[in-house]
């Protein structure tokens, strides 16, 4: 009676596991098949670039994209209604660029990829595509990853013809704020600026900046006025569609982080101003969401046209203050407020 108890019991568990691993045919339409990497060596135009290549036996766009909230240096790739097949993992990869790869049978009909970087993924500078299948040289429809060593500058459609006036914040004698590892405000907003002003030329915009170095834009030991009223003068010297002014936070308690930006409603231009851009720099930095915020600063209350100042993250945060000072989160922001750009054009125009 024992005997047949355990076997009624051990049928039942593998009814059980089979009810929780085998998915309804009608949920399962993509496989998995194969894996390939590759590096692209760098030249003097491109970077170098790890291309990672995900071959499955049918074109899919049914995937999403995310970070690891326990371990923010994973990338993690969710394909929906597909299975692994018998695939060699996990893969070790150049080390460099990315740690290694692997996949995983989430729940009954979701793949997830999961690519170990060795930064955290918000620093990290990649793209994700797919390609056809490819009969002639035998390849099948792949999801393409590639992580790429160092920047790639962009275009951002809607800046054609469009003049920006570019603030980095503080420079030469006035460092601004200064990190827990010492990193200074003024470096950082020079190396946004720099980026945000490569894509708005490669945009077809027309840039004009308060500062391209290190240095005081009134001139050494001016007062804070006579500083700030040069900047906005250049707006004065060079009638402009925006003014755009790019600092750092920083607060007493290191714990304080996010992305915020501020405006003085002028018009109605600033606000949407404002909005546009800390949408485009939280959607590009990924960073927590402090909102547009109306404030009496001197460059944008005095600036003549639409401007905004924004606070890209907090420097006197150890974990922002790292990724400030990381050439690819630089980017993302550089996007970010091209975008921010673009999408405040489009709806000023309406």
């Amino acid at each position: 009676m024992k005997r047949k108890i355990i076997l009624i019991c051990l049928s039942l568990l593998v009814l059980l596991t089979q009810a929780v691993f085998a998915a309804p045919s009608n949920q399962i339409k993509y496989k998995v098949n194969s894996f390939s990497y590759s590096m692209v060596d760098k030249t003097d135009t491109q970077p170098k670039v790890l291309r990672l290549e995900i071959g499955l036996n049918n074109a899919t766009n049914d995937f999403t994209t995310n970070i690891d909230s326990l371990n923010p240096s994973d990338l993690l790739i969710d394909l929906n209604q597909t299975r692994v097949g018998k695939i060699k993992q996990p893969v070790t990869l150049d080390g460099k660029l990315a740690k290694s790869i692997e996949f995983n049978q989430v729940d009954q009909s979701t793949t997830r990829v999961t690519i170990h970087l060795p930064q955290e993924v918000s620093a990290a500078n990649y793209k994700i595509y797919t390609l056809p299948k490819d009969s002639k040289a035998k390849k099948p429809f792949r999801l393409v990853i590639e992580i790429v060593d160092g920047p790639i500058y962009s275009f951002t459609a809607g800046l054609n013809g469009k003049t920006i006036i570019i603030d980095p914040g503080h420079g030469g004698s006035d460092p601004g704020a200064i990190g827990p590892s010492r990193i200074c405000e003024k470096d950082v907003t020079l190396a946004v600026s720099l980026k945000v002003q490569e894509i708005l030329r490669n945009s077809g915009a027309n840039v004009i900046m308060t500062r391209d170095d290190d240095r005081d834009v009134y001139g050494p030991n001016a007062s804070d006025s006579e500083e700030l009223q040069a900047r906005v003068n250049v707006g004065k010297n060079y009638p402009a569609n925006v003014f755009l002014s790019i600092h750092a936070n920083s607060f007493t308690s290191q714990s304080a982080h996010g992305t915020a930006t501020y405006y003085y409603e002028k018009s109605s231009y600033d606000g949407l101003l404002a909005q546009s851009l800390q949408n485009g720099l939280v959607d590009f930095g990924g960073l927590s969401d402090r909102g547009a915020q109306e404030a009496n600063f001197y460059v944008v209350k005095r600036s003549s046209m639409p401007a905004a100042l924004v606070e890209l993250a907090f420097i006197s945060n150890p974990r922002e203050e790292s990724l400030l000072n990381s050439s690819a989160f630089q980017l993302k922001l550089a996007e970010g407020i091209c975008k921010g750009l673009s999408d405040f054009f489009s709806q000023a125009s309406k």
